[in-house]
C-alpha cells in the first residue's frame, strides 16, 4: 500500500493535534447542550472514534452510511442512504463528522435532510476542505485542514475501498486511480 502513496500530506502525529484541537473547540461550543455526534461512514469512523475521545463532555453518537462515488473518483450526483440513524433527532443538537468536504454534493443532501428532522441544531465538522473543489453552497462549521485538490488516502479516507487503515494521510500516485 505504501508504494501507492506519492508523498504524505499529514503525518500521524500532524493528524493527532488536528484532532485534540477540534475536540477541545467542540467542547467548548457544544458545553451545555445535547452533542449528537452523527458519522458519516464509512470515511469517517477513524475520525469520529478519534474526536469523541477528544471531546470533554457528554455526548452520544449515531452513524448514517450514505454513498455518491461508488469506486469512482468523482462523485455521481446520487445520493444513495444505505445506514440511516437509530435516533430520533428531536432535543438533540446534530455534528455532522464528515472525513472530506469535496463538492459539497453528498453532504448539501444530508444536511439538509438531517435539519428536516427537527434537531435542534445541525452542524459540519469535516477533517479535511478542498474548496477548489466546491459545487454546492456549503459551509463547515469546523474544518481541520484545508487540502489540495489532490486524491488523498488515509486515516480512513479510501479508493476502492483500500488504503483506509494508512495511519497517515498521503496523496494516492495518479497512475493508481487512472486506469
Amino acid at each position: 500500500m505504501k508504494n501507492d502513496i506519492e508523498s504524505v500530506l499529514l503525518s500521524e502525529e500532524r493528524l493527532a493535534e488536528i484532532v485534540q484541537s477540534l475536540g477541545k473547540q467542540v467542547s467548548e461550543d457544544y458545553r451545555g447542550k445535547n452533542l449528537l455526534m452523527v458519522s458519516v461512514l464509512k470515511g469517517s469512523v477513524v475520525f469520529m472514534a478519534d474526536l469523541m475521545r477528544a471531546i470533554t463532555i457528554p455526548c452520544s453518537i449515531d452513524f448514517m452510511s450514505v454513498t455518491s462515488y461508488g469506486t469512482g473518483t468523482k462523485t455521481s450526483g446520487v445520493v444513495k442512504i444505505t445506514k440511516d440513524l437509530d435516533i430520533d433527532l428531536a432535543g438533540y443538537d446534530v455534528l455532522v463528522v464528515e472525513d472530506i468536504l469535496d463538492s459539497g454534493l453528498t453532504l448539501s443532501y444530508i444536511l439538509e435532510l438531517l435539519q428536516s428532522r427537527s434537531p435542534n441544531s445541525v452542524r459540519l465538522c469535516t477533517l479535511f476542505d478542498k474548496p477548489s473543489r466546491h459545487v454546492a453552497d456549503v459551509k463547515p462549521d469546523y474544518v481541520g485542514a484545508v487540502v489540495p485538490d489532490k486524491f488523498i488516502v488515509g486515516y480512513g479516507l479510501d479508493y476502492a475501498e483500500k488504503y483506509r487503515n494508512l495511519p497517515f494521510v498521503g496523496i494516492l500516485k495518479p497512475g493508481i486511480y487512472a486506469n
